[in-house]
């Protein structure tokens, strides 16, 4: 009975939460669309991102106040908000996005995430990624592009129009290199060489780099591990099942050579960019190995 008066409980303080703070921001991202003048828009813009970061603020406290999880967060010394990050990290849960915001809110630029398009239709929320100019990808299936090849390359074009509205502000754009969650069906599925990790996808940020690279004064290679059997879901977290999450968050110089060249069409500039990818999810998987050992 606990764990659901718990859950019940987070849940209904994060939907006042969220009911105090969408309609200003949905109210603020409007006149953005309709307002002349570039400064009434960027005021717009910024009161959007302080509605956002408070709305993750006092997420944060209601589920230090509610949730016994502890969330393990190293490496994160020496992060600024004035700076622009890419992120990659493993996926492996919705647990993942909290343990995220746990990390990083009010330690370095709000969140850009690129979404798959039917998260727009999640109430409330998907308004409000809408406000905060999340990408909305499309992520055919591989049976879908041969039947309509004309829609290939469609959600690298969508990766290019979302980098060139960030090339202005700090930003942290954040891109999950295996494109879904792990599991072990998928893993077998595809056959994957690392233990804890799906195959990861170089295609996005290859483009994301190429849009924003000399503008990024880091990579945030953040390694997630949920210790225990299994990965917990939303429900296990918001219900105070989860004991621990351990965030582990490497800060790494960005290879100019990852941007110089073109992704698409050049053939050994691709491989460069995929072996690149290829080494750093080798080292990832050896530190969930390690991490897993250790917890």
């Amino acid at each position: 009975m606990r764990p659901l008066l718990t859950a019940l409980g987070v849940l209904l303080l994060l939907l006042i939460d969220t009911l105090l703070l969408i309609v200003p921001l949905l109210l603020l991202a409007l006149l953005r669309l309709l307002l002349p003048g570039r400064r009434l828009r960027a005021a717009c813009g910024r009161g959007v991102m302080w509605c956002a970061e408070h709305w993750v603020t006092i997420g944060k406290r209601i589920f230090a106040r509610l949730l016994p999880t502890v969330w393990d967060i190293r490496g994160s010394a020496g992060l600024r908000r004035g700076r622009s990050y890419l992120l990659v990290c493993n996926h492996q849960s919705w647990v993942d996005i909290p343990a995220l915001l746990e990390a990083f809110s009010g330690r370095v630029p709000f969140f850009k995430f690129f979404l798959k398009q039917e998260l727009v239709w999640i109430p409330l929320l998907g308004l409000a990624f809408w406000a905060l100019d999340y990408p909305f990808m499309k992520r055919h299936a591989k049976a879908y592009l041969e039947r309509h090849p004309e829609k290939r390359g469609e959600d690298l074009e969508i990766t290019r129009r979302a980098c060139a509205r960030f090339r202005d502000i700090p930003v942290t754009l954040v891109n999950y290199l295996e494109g879904t969650r792990f599991t072990p069906h998928k893993h077998a599925q595809q056959a994957s060489p690392y233990r804890y990790l799906l195959r990861p996808k170089a295609g996005g940020m290859a483009f994301a780099l190429a849009s924003l690279g000399p503008r990024l004064d880091a990579l945030l290679d953040v390694t997630l591990v949920y210790p225990g059997r299994r990965i917990p879901g939303f429900w296990l977290l918001i219900s105070g099942q989860v004991a621990r999450v351990i965030v582990d968050i490497q800060t790494r110089e960005l290879d100019p050579r990852l941007w110089q060249g073109d992704y698409q069409d050049d053939a050994q500039f691709r491989q460069y960019v995929q072996d690149w990818v290829s080494r750093l999810w080798e080292e990832k998987d050896a530190r969930i190995a390690r991490l897993r050992g250790a917890a």
